[in-house]
């Protein structure tokens, strides 16, 4: 059975759990902002980072499917995963990388860019 799941060139099925455990992590995130559960609170961060994460991954193993099975929506969808990519690395940084004294230099990124 789990051979058939993680055939992910020609079954999507994993991509969707993949996307649909992040959609839960994202209204876990939401509710754990809520007043009445203040008491976990600390994991908000966490569950927000996991949600991008299994988002991002779901969505890379659909655009396999899609390179095998439909060649234009890959091309498309390539753009946007390029995209993701940048997001979740600026989350990263953003979380953890910047109160560490690990400083980026936006110049370099901007003339990389153009």
């Amino acid at each position: 059975m789990l051979e058939e799941i993680l055939d992910i060139k020609n079954d999507r099925r994993l991509s969707v759990f993949l996307y649909r455990a992040g959609f839960g992590c994202w209204l876990l995130y939401l509710a754990l902002g809520a007043p009445a559960l203040h008491l976990y609170h600390h994991y908000r961060q966490d569950a927000g980072v996991f949600c991008i994460l299994l988002m991002v991954t779901g969505f890379s193993a659909s655009m396999v499917y899609e390179y095998y099975h439909n060649r234009p929506q890959y091309e498309q969808k390539k753009k946007w995963l390029a995209i993701s990519y940048l997001v979740l690395a600026g989350a990263v940084y953003l979380l953890e990388f910047r109160d560490k004294g690990i400083t980026l230099d936006w110049t370099l990124v901007l003339r990389w860019f153009s």
